[in-house]
Formats: structure tokens, sequence, C-alpha cells
């Protein structure tokens, strides 16, 4: 994760948030699986990324998540495990620097490279933009501030794990081949949005003309042809792969990425991507994170064998 001088407050905060009802069993989709033509080289993509070449990839049948993770769900999850998140043991995460009240920004501290990001002290799960932050009106929201650890370790929990890249690519291209966003090649159809990212100036404007500031509801927007909801922005999703970019033109089944890696892959895009600077809600976009960092903009979802 990246390093910060942020106070750091051990351990979780005290309690479990209670949602207001029981969430029920994950939501899921059998695929059949098959060959699929994974990665692209969309001249607006990122060549350095490893979105290409594409390949023919071939996969076995199996389940996954049609929501990602819902704060409900990782209530429910941590209430039965006691599970402590990576960020209540470092005693902080990431959160975009406009959720923040001025005094806290103030004294957050804010990476070099992107300093629209705070890390803020006491930001967790349970507290998204950090003291005095809940989890009301959201527990339909995909939880976020969660590392790759945590995600693994909830998907365990309800019988799974995490999706591999191309099973998530796969699902998440909902039967069309070759397009770049999981419905069709146009951003907004009909002048329709079909997902939560930023619109505006970033990082300065956000105008929420798709209805969301932040994280939306994991239901929000019309699923894909699987049956999958927000595989393009809303939340980053992490994968079980660890990251590469030197990608083989052959055909392949059932891939797991390299053996070897100190980052874990990221897709889908969150509600903080642009077009100016991070167009990485395109289906095939692709980026990567050290498995201990957390986010407001980081979630998960599941996947089982079949």
């Amino acid at each position: 994760m990246f390093s910060l001088s942020v106070p750091v407050r051990g351990g979780a905060a005290a309690g479990v948030p209670a949602p207001p009802e029981d969430p029920g069993p994950e939501p899921s989709v059998a695929l059949d699986g098959g060959t699929f033509l994974m990665g692209a080289e969309d001249a607006d993509g990122f060549a350095a990324d490893g979105e290409g070449p594409v390949r023919e990839v071939r996969l076995s049948p199996f389940r996954i998540g049609t929501l990602a993770v819902t704060n409900a769900r990782f209530a429910a999850f941590v209430a039965a495990t006691g599970h402590v998140t990576e960020a209540e043991r470092f005693g902080w995460s990431f959160v975009f620097a406009a959720f923040l009240p001025g005094a806290l920004r103030r004294v957050s501290p804010r990476p070099d490279a992107t300093p629209w990001w705070c890390g803020v002290s006491g930001a967790t799960w349970r507290a998204p933009e950090g003291p005095g932050s809940g989890l009301a009106e959201r527990w339909d929201h995909p939880v976020v501030h969660v590392g790759w650890a945590d995600a693994a370790a909830y998907c365990r929990w309800a019988g799974g794990r995490l999706p591999t890249e191309a099973e998530w690519e796969y699902a998440a291209r909902g039967g069309l081949a070759g397009r770049r966003y999981p419905w069709g090649d146009e951003l907004t159809p009909d002048g329709e949005h079909r997902c939560n990212i930023w619109q505006g100036r970033f990082p300065t404007t956000n105008t929420a003309e798709d209805g969301y500031r932040g994280t939306a509801p994991a239901h929000a927007f019309p699923p894909n042809g699987h049956g999958l909801h927000n595989v393009a922005g809303n939340v980053w999703e992490w994968c079980a792969d660890r990251w590469g970019t030197d990608h083989s033109a052959r055909p392949a089944s059932d891939p797991k990425g390299p053996r070897r890696g100190t980052s874990r892959v990221m897709r889908g895009g969150s509600y903080l991507c642009h077009h100016s600077y991070c167009n990485r809600y395109r289906v095939a976009a692709r980026t990567s994170n050290t498995p201990d960092s957390s986010a407001g903009n980081l979630g998960f979802r599941c996947a089982w064998d079949a």
C-alpha cells in the first residue's frame, strides 16, 4: 500500500453496523463458459496496460455475482467472522478529496502523483469518508475500502472465490464480441447513461449527469446480456490474477495470470473515471494495485466453480 504519514488507529471500530434487514444470499448467474476473444487493441486504450493482443480464450463453466458485494452483505460477513480489514488494521485509507470537509482535507496527506486522493485516518468500509461518515442510505452500495485479501476472505466465506481476470471479462462482455462497453460501442446510446463515471472536468467539476457523485447502488443501471450490473464504472473490482502485461496471442484455456507478481488485477473502472485521463471503464481495460491497497472506489464481486 502507498506509504503515508497518517496517524494509525489500531484494530476495528467497536461493533458491526447492522443493516436494516438480512441481505440474503449472494445473487449470481451460471455461465456456460466457452470461447471468446479477450482483450482489445483500441486506439483510445492503454497499450502499456497489456490490453492486447486480442486472443482466443476458452473458459470452463462458472458462476459469478450479478452485483458487486454490498455493504449489507459485507456487514453480515464481518458479524459472522469478526474479520478486520486491511484498512482497519492500517488505520487509514484513500478518500476522494472533494468528499471531505475542509478541516479533514487539510490534515490528510496526498500522493504527489494523484493529489485528488487523501489518506484519511479512520476511513474504512464502515466509515467511507472517515470519522463522522457511515453507511446510512448505502447498504445496497458496493462495499469499498477493502484490500485484495479482504475480498478473497469474503468470497471464501460465501463458498466461492474471486473471479479470474478472464472470467471477469467474459462475464462483463455479456455475450457481445469485440465491443467497447458491456452494452455496445457507444458510451451513451440515445443520450442514456449506462454507467456511473465522472462527467464534467476532472477532478474539479462533476456534473453528476448520470445521477451519482460517488458510489451508486450495486443494482443501478440496466444489466448486461449476462445479467451483471455495473461492470463499467461505479467501483473497481479485484480479480484473482496477479498483474502482468505480456500476453501471448496463442489460444489459452482457463488462464489464471502470472505465477509471480507483487500486484493484483483490478477491472471495470469507477465513478472517478473520465475520458480525459482514465477511460478504463471500457470492458477490455485493466489496471492493478498492490493487494493491501484500499480506497473509496475499490470493491469486488464473487465467482464460484460450476
